[in-house]
């Protein structure tokens, strides 16, 4: 037979060529009988040879009767059609390429073949069609990805690992710049990257480093943003591998790409954001996730605040989303079924548009991103690292782009309030810095016509804030450019909604108040101002229909006022009442510490208003007496003892100008039992020098205390009066609960 078609060669007789190769085809290799096809297929191995470089004339119909046979059942013919495979290609070299894509995919077939004889015969030929590839420059790279893409989703770990195996021989390949074609199989190597098999995940961890290594040297011709959704995907896979390496991947595009990656913002968050919470076995995967929650929140600048939305100028055109970069998304999905609606924020993105390292325009997609956060935020089993993550988040686009943030306060606000409920001090005090900066951001005043959705938060009246001119009159948007001093914030129309639903959070959950009151009060007047917090909350307080709560409230205000370090300005401020400001927060103070008889002293005490404090004794005795009252006296005799009030215990020394004093405290000592604070309170007095000049007469020189109460111009008498309309409301109260009580025991007894 070689000798034959060596004739027909040399006679350049080419219809007689086709005639045997066609004889040898049709009525040998596929033939019915498997000897014939044997003796077919050996024949166009020997008819190839013959050939020599003239094979390439031929190769369409000789390659596709033994491509034929590669589906035979006999695993020997199997065999001897991969031997003549070997032998066609071995001629022909690179003649064989424009017949690549079928080469490639009777190999893929074969390289899972059961027969170890036949793997083996199909390695040779995958070895000498990798070698031909590699030393010619006209492999057709355009024309084979749909091939590898399409092959590249099999589950059969020999077909994974000759896929890899191929992919790294073209990545070697420095006239074929596979880099272009990325995004069309990284979804199909992270999914390769999950095998079972050691080996085969190996190999792909070394095809996804090269092309990582290819990205860092290349990021100008990266495609990165037809990739970003692929990597979300699989930055929420169930596989730590995968997971961490598509963490990896993400870090590297944010850092690489910047703003490019920016409308990917909610996606990427949706991945990146419950990885925080991970613990020491995820160790690895956590802090990689952090690195791209900082970077991607870098992105993020003041100038977001100011684009417009509607100007196509200023954004980057969408494009349709390429189905066949996700050809499987369903077996890369591996994220809750609640979690579908955040995956489909990022999937919704565009998914190419113009790639290079220059910072470009984009448009920040600020709704989805507050979406994801808000979800997250929600999401009760979320962990605590989570939640801090979202709540600097939230506070980093307050500062970044306030205008547009505070479209979203409305709905933000509930779950902030909620989220001071929560179990860790860490997420609280990020919690409250948030809710520091909505209050008192300048963006907040243009959004008045966003009111609030509880009706019952309408303010009924004017309060009289500290709001200098200075900083009432900002109108930038960037609060912290201005560096305003706690002393004197900035105020806007949701911090009284702040302190109104803060009240009513405090009413609802006792407990709350309970344990965490004291500290998120002191938070608060750290990052606002105090004079401010105290005087709206009294001034709600005022109003408030509760008078149980009112009063409890006005005892852990009062307490926080006499024994927080954080106050030490505001305390001096009240006990000299120099100014019409601190005279202005005296009485309004003073109007809702009557909820409480007991604090009301403690102010007069606190203000150095001594014989209103003893006129307010006085009263004392038309009140009924509890235990709770009398606990509340024995506090303040303990109060008198300490540090914050070692003014009032020098002054009585100076008994001649402070009779009052000295006969508020002894109203106090008669009101005590003999108690442990009765022989306090006792004590202090017997150590008050001579006793005799406590005598008034209508002769005594006006002390100075007095001086300054004419000064202020305070109508005490009708604080005194105020003071007793309040506390005949509470009697009433009182009365009206014991009597229900006493019909719900009658009830029961019926």
């Amino acid at each position: 037979l070689p000798r034959l078609v060596r004739e027909f060669v040399a006679q350049n007789n080419t219809s007689q060529i086709k005639h045997v190769i066609q004889i040898l085809s049709q009525e040998f290799a596929l033939s019915q009988h498997p000897h014939s096809r044997k003796g077919g297929l050996i024949g166009l191995a020997a008819c190839s040879i013959a050939l020599g470089k003239d094979s390439g004339l031929y190769l369409k119909e000789l390659i596709e009767p033994v491509l034929t046979c590669f589906n035979d059942a006999d695993s020997r013919l199997r065999y001897y059609a991969c031997e003549a495979l070997y032998n066609i290609v071995k001629v022909a070299r690179g003649s064989v390429l424009p017949h690549f894509n079928v080469l490639f995919d009777g190999l893929s077939k074969l390289a899972a073949d059961p027969d170890p004889n036949v793997k083996s015969g199909s390695e040779l030929l995958d070895r000498l069609l990798k070698d031909i590839v590699t030393e010619s420059n006209q492999f057709d790279l355009v024309g084979f990805i749909p091939l590898l893409r399409e092959r590249i989703y099999s589950n059969n770990q020999y077909a994974r690992q000759f896929i890899i195996s191929w992919i790294l021989v073209l990545e070697s390949v420095p006239d074929i710049n596979l880099l272009d074609y990325l995004p069309e199989i990284l979804d199909g190597l992270f999914q390769i990257l999950g095998d079972n098999s050691k080996e085969i995940r190996k190999m792909c961890e070394v095809a996804l480093g090269e092309f990582l290594k290819e990205i860092k040297k290349n990021p100008s011709s990266v495609k990165f943003a037809e990739m970003a959704n692929i990597l979300v995907i699989h930055c929420q896979a169930a596989d730590d591998l995968i997971q961490l390496t598509a963490m990896c991947w993400m870090r590297e595009f944010i850092q690489l790409a910047g703003r490019v990656m920016l409308p990917y913002s909610s996606g990427i968050l949706t991945a990146v954001l419950p990885c925080l919470s991970y613990d020491d076995r995820k160790k690895n995967i956590k802090e990689v996730a952090n690195v791209c929650n900082q970077s991607l929140m870098k992105l993020v600048i003041p100038e977001d605040d100011e684009m417009d939305e509607a100007k196509p100028s200023m954004t980057i055109p969408a494009e349709p989303t390429s189905e066949e970069s996700l050809s499987k998304p369903e077996a890369a999905t591996t994220g809750e079924s609640q979690r579908n609606e955040l995956d489909i924020i990022a999937l919704k993105q565009p998914l190419s548009f113009p790639c290079s390292c220059e910072r470009i325009q984009v448009t920040l997609n600020l709704d989805g991103i507050v979406q994801v956060l808000d979800y997250h935020l929600s999401d009760t089993s979320i962990g605590m690292m989570t939640r801090i993550a979202v709540l600097k988040w939230l506070y980093h686009l307050y500062i970044k782009t306030p205008r547009k943030m505070f479209r979203h306060t409305d709905s933000l606000f509930p779950i902030l309030l909620r989220t001071l409920s929560d179990e860790s001090d860490e997420v609280i005090l990020k919690d409250l810095e948030l809710l520091a900066e909505i209050a008192s951001s300048p963006a907040g005043q243009t959004e008045e016509g966003h009111g609030s959705s509880d009706g019952s938060d309408v303010r009924p009246g004017p309060v009289e804030l500290h709001v200098p001119a200075r900083a009432g009159q900002l109108s930038s948007s960037n609060t912290k450019g201005l560096e305003c001093s706690p002393s004197t914030p900035t105020m806007n129309s949701y911090f009284y909604k702040f302190m109104i639903n803060l009240l009513k959070r405090f009413s609802s959950e006792r407990k709350l108040l309970e344990a965490r009151g004291a500290f998120i009060i002191r938070q608060l007047c750290l990052l606002l101002n105090a004079e401010n917090i105290f005087h709206s909350m009294a001034d709600i307080l005022l109003r408030e229909e509760d008078l149980k709560f009112a009063s409890t409230m006005v005892h852990t205000l009062n307490t926080i006022l006499l024994t927080s370090s954080e106050l030490f300005q505001l305390r001096n401020q009240l006990k000299d009442l120099k100014t019409p400001e601190s005279r202005n927060l005296f009485c309004c103070l003073y109007r809702s510490w009557c909820h409480n008889p007991v604090t009301t002293v403690s102010l007069c005490f606190l203000t150095q208003n001594y014989k209103h404090a003893y006129d307010l004794i006085q009263k004392f005795g038309d009140l009924e007496v509890t235990v709770d009252f009398l606990t509340e006296v024995d506090k303040l005799v303990q109060l008198i003892e300490c540090p914050i009030f070692t003014y009032l215990r020098l002054q009585l020394l100076d008994v001649k100008n402070n009779p009052y004093l000295i006969k508020a405290l002894y109203g106090l000592l008669m009101l005590l039992p003999q108690s442990s604070a009765f022989q306090l309170l006792s004590h202090r007095l017997q150590c008050v020098p001579n006793p005799e000049l406590m005598q008034t007469t209508d002769n005594t020189k006006p002390s100075t205390s007095f001086k300054r109460a004419a000064a202020s111009n305070i109508d005490y008498t009708e604080l005194l009066q105020h003071f007793e309309k309040v506390q005949n409301k509470h009697l009433e109260a009182r009365h009206q609960r014991a009597g229900q009580a006493e019909q719900l025991d009658r009830r029961v007894v019926l």
